[in-house]
């Protein structure tokens, strides 16, 4: 799609929810495929569940960074809320937002206003920790048939209290240190400050029912209070919307707000951009159009050379004249405002990015998907062979012949059973490594990498030489990530070997897949501690000599930490289970087999002609599951590549597909 023709993010987003509903679609069916024609044991259902978690949860944030009075609050109206024919997010003149504001749907719970008083912040619990227990939030519903009700309760999140110097100072708003500035300080001898924390809104709005999420972040004092936004939220976005005035360009605070929370993280996030807001206020009649955009162009390339982004990465628009254009059908107006260009800008590098993602991640997951199914009919199709070629041997044979075969079959099976002693020692191994696996990547592990900085952060008075202790403890939690993926090789060595001795031995088609590899994590353990590393600068030395900053910021940093370890226990606890269950089932299939053996050569042995049906039988198994075989990968296919327009539940794949 060129720039000449944008599309709304809204119909984007539209079109990448109905790719995934499509896909969904497409994935049920192929699970009742699977379930019907009795393939899909333990191990297969797990990988199909997993697919359908991965893109029935895949989310897109897209977070609002800005100083005041830029006009973010106005830029997330326009792009989001114009169907509502007025402003939705709190947008006059001054500060509006005054604590980060989430706003997203989840279907369990009622259209609501969840708000966090800033008094927690002199609590032990950490942002996350509090996100998972509502109940010290207050609530208020909200009605979303009704945007003048709407646009009033959200205002609440740009409330104030007044406090005394000394709990604004605990709280992250002023250092009496430093050369603040008194003026702040009322008659009353008090100060004002945000009255919430956090913000969590929940509507049905169709972009937020279908996955969207979107993070309006205060000014500067705020983000530099709250650790975990910049160690958090910010890190995680898809895309973070930087924006500046087109009038003032890059002041002393915007470029703080940069250099010291988003240089790495718009850096990492395809989708980030540079957003010049109210090119209104350069749009002059005095002077003609070409004056006024070469003006808006020159201080575009003047902000990507401060800021050293590329030129493509900085838009100009007016988030203002926009709003209104949309409410009132002036295309002349919104092309002049210029969000159509940069919604189309957030299409590709957003949505089509995430749909990319997206396709790569369920691609690899359905190859998995689709290899553990071809390996199950491939290991009962042979049984089914041998089980054939037995039978046939018996052609012409007497009684006596295939007693003895059914006492052989008998005594195999016996054999087998008894197997299972070593397969419990198989199994005991297999425990024991995997009990070294898990505490390695367990909360008990990373707390005591992280004590040291934990404490040595928690100290009194300036925190010198924390950088030292800053680095080993990074050092460590990589060795941590080092050691589990030693153990997760073993573990693979170990059943790989098992499993090949067992397939010699009683024919199994037992495989053992290498574990996940833990570099992405090591990544995003590099990533957290590049980010953190800006609270140690010189410019946060009287933050660090504050002890409720330094809580705020050691449990930040540990939450974040433990997040990536669970996130790769459980990636390392997919993939045994998948080993495990493998095992199981082919364990079930083979005494199925040598059941199904015995009461063959049983039923020849006690009636002639039951050798042909039986072998009728088995040919006809035997095709069936090679038909089965071809459907299967032409399912798949049509689950993997069919766009939105061509994806219904009902659509069958011919075999020609495959």
């Amino acid at each position: 799609m060129s720039t000449d023709s944008p599309m709304h993010f809204n119909q984007s987003f539209d079109e990448h929810s109905r790719w995934r509903q499509g896909f969904s679609a497409e994935l049920q069916r192929l699970s009742n495929w699977l379930r019907d024609n009795d393939l899909q044991d333990a191990s297969v259902a797990d990988e199909v569940e997993a697919l359908r978690e991965r893109v029935s949860s895949d989310k897109v944030m897209v977070a609002f960074v800005a100083e005041f009075s830029r006009g973010k609050s106005e830029l997330i109206n326009a792009l989001f809320f114009a169907d509502y024919g007025r402003r939705i997010m709190p947008a006059s003149a001054g500060r509006t937002t005054m604590c980060p504001t989430e706003l997203g749907y989840d279907p369990e719970l009622p259209p609501c206003l969840k708000l966090l008083p800033i008094e927690t912040r002199l609590q032990a619990q950490s942002m996350s920790q509090w996100r998972a227990q509502l109940d010290g939030w207050q609530s208020a519903e909200l009605d979303v048939s009704d945007a003048e009700s709407l646009a009033a309760a959200m205002a609440r999140v740009a409330e104030v209290t007044r406090v005394s110097p000394d709990v604004a100072e605990r709280l992250g708003f002023w250092q009496q240190q430093g050369g603040a500035d008194a003026s702040l300080i009322g008659e009353d001898g008090c100060m004002e400050v945000p009255k919430w924390r956090h913000a969590l809104i929940n509507i049905p709005h169709p972009l937020l029912k279908q996955g969207l999420t979107i993070l309006d972040t205060p000014g500067l004092n705020a983000i530099g209070a709250e650790p975990e936004l910049t160690v958090s939220l910010l890190p995680q976005a898809h895309a973070v919307i930087f924006i500046l005035g087109a009038d003032t360009g890059v002041t002393q605070s915007d470029l703080q707000i940069w250099q010291e929370h988003l240089a790495s993280s718009v850096g990492r996030a395809e989708g980030s951009l540079v957003v010049l807001n109210k090119i209104d206020t350069l749009w002059d009649e005095l002077s003609d159009s070409g004056a006024a955009a070469h003006q808006i162009d020159r201080q575009c390339s003047t902000t990507a050379k401060i800021l050293g982004v590329e030129r493509s990465r900085v838009l100009a628009v007016s988030a203002q004249k926009a709003l209104v254009a949309k409410i009132h059908g002036d295309d002349a107006l919104l092309a002049a405002s210029c969000l159509p260009v940069l919604e189309d800008v957030l299409v590709h590098n957003i949505i089509g990015q995430r749909r990319r993602l997206l396709r790569e991640a369920v691609s690899a997951k359905a190859q998995t998907l689709l290899a553990q199914v071809n390996r199950l009919i491939q290991y009962r199709v042979r049984d089914l062979t041998e089980q054939s070629q037995e039978l046939d041997s018996l052609r012409g044979k007497n009684g006596s012949v295939i007693r003895h075969m059914r006492l052989r079959i008998e005594q195999e099976q016996r054999e087998f059973e008894q197997s299972g002693g070593r397969i419990q020692a198989v199994r005991s191994v297999h425990l024991k490594l995997l009990g070294g696996l898990y505490d390695t990547l367990g909360h008990a592990r990373v707390t005591e990498a992280a004590a040291l900085l934990i404490q040595r952060l928690k100290e009194p008075g300036l925190k010198l030489g924390v950088r030292k202790t800053y680095a080993q403890t990074f050092d460590g939690l990589r060795q941590l990530l080092d050691q589990a993926d030693r153990y997760a090789h073993d573990i693979q060595t170990m059943l790989a070997s098992s499993f090949g001795q067992l397939n010699a031995e009683f024919g199994m088609t037992l495989h053992m897949d290498p574990p996940p590899p833990l570099d992405g994590y090591q990544n995003q353990l590099a990533e957290v501690e590049q980010d953190h590393l800006q609270y140690l600068s010189v410019g946060h030395t009287i933050k660090l000599a504050q002890a409720d900053f330094c809580e705020r910021l050691g449990r930040a940093l540990l939450g974040r930490i433990r997040e990536i370890f669970e996130l790769a226990a459980t990636d390392l606890q997919t993939w045994n289970k998948a080993a495990a269950r493998q095992l199981d089932g082919q364990l079930r299939d083979r005494r199925k087999n040598f059941a199904r053996r015995v009461e063959a050569v049983t039923r020849i042995e006690e009636a002639a002609g039951g050798l042909d049906e039986r072998m009728q039988d088995l040919a006809v198994q035997i095709e069936e599951y090679d038909r089965l075989h071809k459907h299967l990968r032409a399912l798949v296919q049509s689950m993997l590549y069919a766009e939105p327009a061509d994806v219904t539940p009902d659509t069958v794949p011919s075999e020609q597909a495959a």
